[in-house]
């Protein structure tokens, strides 16, 4: 059970919910804050002064004030009118971190919505309620307005939704699952819809990701670096001490105690004066990946616990502010898909050293009979066709911006098409990862000592899943098998068992 109060989320929280259905719960403190954000609406609305989104229109249409009786009306119609996306359905997973994040900004207490709105959102998590919602639509600012709306649609008993697989009516699915539909008050339609949180929950997802990916992708470099009989001595504790980055000193710490025990290294590490640089700078390059990553964890993590509505409840003021703007996300999320992009390219350039005979000194292609056989050289090919694709997703997001509601809203973040960019780069990567693994086993065929204990670890969860090249055969399969170890963290987990790799 995770307690919800607006200020303490963790990414790790975001999972359990998330990834794994762990329920929810809200902390009271957190709900007296709701009720005096609500007090302070129903003041203000009493007064009849106008106030954005609530008792006007929106976007450029903020100069229209809305009768009274109508004020409910203008809720209802602005969801209505902003589920307009388009695409493919998001997995649940990304759509239950869409729900947990606005749930939890809500409990901020600066939206002003009634008890009711975070109680329906926290029975629709307990209850996993899974809302259809497009994936393409959102320009990220004024936040994730159309796949925020499509989740609201469904708490209101209109749009879809899922329910075993299948896509019914959302008002239909809440009734399969004890609920009944929300209904919407003065300023609650534009609370449920207003913020950051699709481009905050796959951001959240893919930075959980690829900090195991980084972990797997340094394992694998060691099994190469000890496939291609290289040395650890780049990795000495006097190099960072040299350069102190924290992430240079993290990550060489941890590549000497994944090496250590190599009767490979022990016999062949000293050949070379020094290895190539994939190989070599793998604290550097690594570590300034660790670095980035955790820059962009420090972002989510005040992302995660902040109120990005508008307008925002200040005791008995109204103010209409731009905490809905994307722009720490956006710039976050790109550099997310470059620090990926980059793990993929480096891995991919020790696999072609690997099949190089010229450069690994090892068969060419890792093949016992090359010729009649091609070995390990078409996974390199796809190694580089999944980096290439990935070097042109990476192109930045956030540089680009085109001006909406008639030019009220005239620069935007555009980080939900970075955050959708970082789901297929992560998988392309995971994918380059395991033809890493893959390539390194067959590489460690050719050599006659064992490696460390750690890296023989990970060779040997390799080989549950993929016998040795000995004759061509489809690896497609294979591929996709390594991926998911990594993904779910098998191999890592073995590996752990010899040595902690503590990111």
């Amino acid at each position: 059970m995770i307690i919800l109060d607006g200020e303490n989320l963790s990414m790790e929280d975001v999972i359990k919910v998330a990834r794994f259905g762990e329920s929810v719960e809200i902390d009271e403190k957190a709900m007296e804050k709701v009720k005096k954000a609500r007090n302070a609406i129903e003041k203000l609305l009493e007064e009849e002064k106008p106030i954005y989104g609530v008792n006007t229109g929106f976007g450029e249409l903020a100069k229209v004030r809305i009768e009274k009786s109508e004020i409910k009306k203008l809720q209802y119609n602005l969801i209505r009118s902003h589920a307009c996306g388009v695409g493919e359905a998001l997995p649940e997973e990304i759509t239950r971190a869409m729900m947990l994040l606005r749930l939890n900004s809500l409990l901020k207490g600066y939206s002003g919505v009634k008890q009711e709105v975070v109680e329906k959102l926290k029975d629709a998590l307990n209850k996993k309620f899974y809302p259809f919602v497009p994936s393409q639509g959102s320009v990220g600012a004024s936040g994730d307005l159309v796949p925020l709306a499509h989740v609201a649609l469904s708490l209101i008993g209109e749009g879809e939704a899922f329910y075993e697989g299948k896509l019914i009516p959302a008002r239909e699915a809440l009734e399969k699952i004890g609920m009944t539909p929300l209904e919407l008050d003065a300023k609650e339609g534009i609370a449920l819809i207003n913020g950051t949180q699709y481009m905050a929950g796959v951001a959240t997802l893919a930075l959980y990701d690829s900090f195991n990916l980084l972990k797997n992708a340094m394992i694998a470099g060691v099994m190469s670096l000890e496939a291609l009989k290289g040395t650890n001595k780049a990795f000495h504790e006097g190099v960072g001490k040299a350069r102190p980055y924290e992430g240079l000193i993290k990550i060489a710490d941890i590549l000497t105690k994944l090496t250590e025990g190599s009767k490979i290294i022990e016999k062949y590490g000293g050949q070379r004066v020094q290895d190539a640089y994939t190989l070599r700078c793998m604290p550097q390059v690594f570590g300034a990946m660790l670095d980035s990553l955790k820059f962009i964890e420090k972002i989510l993590s005040i992302e995660i616990n902040s109120a990005t509505d508008n307008p925002l409840v200040f005791d008995e003021n109204i103010i209409s502010c731009g905490n809905f703007h994307g722009e720490p996300l956006a710039i976050s999320i790109d550099l997310l898909n470059i620090v990926l992009t980059k793990m993929a390219s480096f891995s991919e350039r020790r696999i072609a050293r690997l099949i190089d005979e010229k450069l690994s000194m090892l068969p060419p292609f890792l093949s016992r009979k090359p010729g009649i056989n091609s070995g390990a050289m078409i996974l390199q090919y796809v190694a580089a066709s999944l980096t290439s694709e990935n070097k042109s997703l990476a192109y930045p997001a956030s540089v680009d911006s085109i001006p909406t509601s008639a030019n009220q809203e005239d620069y935007q973040s555009m980080g939900s098409i970075g955050a959708r960019k970082a789901l297929q780069i992560l998988r392309n990567s995971e994918k380059v990862i395991a033809i890493e693994f893959i390539t390194a086993s067959q590489a460690l065929e050719f050599i006659d000592e064992r490696p460390s204990p750690a890296i023989h670890k990970a060779y040997e969860a390799i080989r549950k899943n993929v016998e040795e090249l000995h004759e061509d055969r489809p690896m497609y399969g294979e591929i996709e098998k390594v991926a998911k170890l990594i993904h779910d963290g098998s191999i890592l987990k073995e590996v752990e068992k010899i040595v902690k790799i503590d990111i």
